[in-house]
């Protein structure tokens, strides 16, 4: 029985000395640049809308604006769900 013995230790963490928040970008860089991304693609269907109106753009290019933000606020809001979802797991663990 000797043989079948399971040895357990803890995780091993990376001591908070060896890590350099500004190497390399980030989960909250990457999130701040999404939503960069997201709002002047907003702004370009804004003024698309406004170029429409004043008969500067056609229909096509209008509706592509729009539906470029409306693709890319779905999958922002779908990460920002899953990111809400995992906080709650984490939340829930019990150690």
């Amino acid at each position: 029985m000797a043989g079948l013995r399971i040895e357990t230790r803890p995780p091993s963490a990376v001591p908070l000395e060896k890590i350099d928040p500004k190497r390399g970008s980030g989960f909250a860089d990457a999130v701040r640049g999404a939503l960069d991304r997201v709002e002047r693609l907003e702004k370009t269907a804004d003024q698309s809308i406004v170029d429409l109106l004043d008969g500067k753009a056609d229909i096509p290019e209008t509706m592509l604006a729009l539906q470029k933000v409306d693709v890319s606020m779905r999958l922002l809001l779908t990460v920002r769900n899953k990111v809400i979802e995992a906080y709650r797991e984490i939340m829930h663990m019990q150690y």
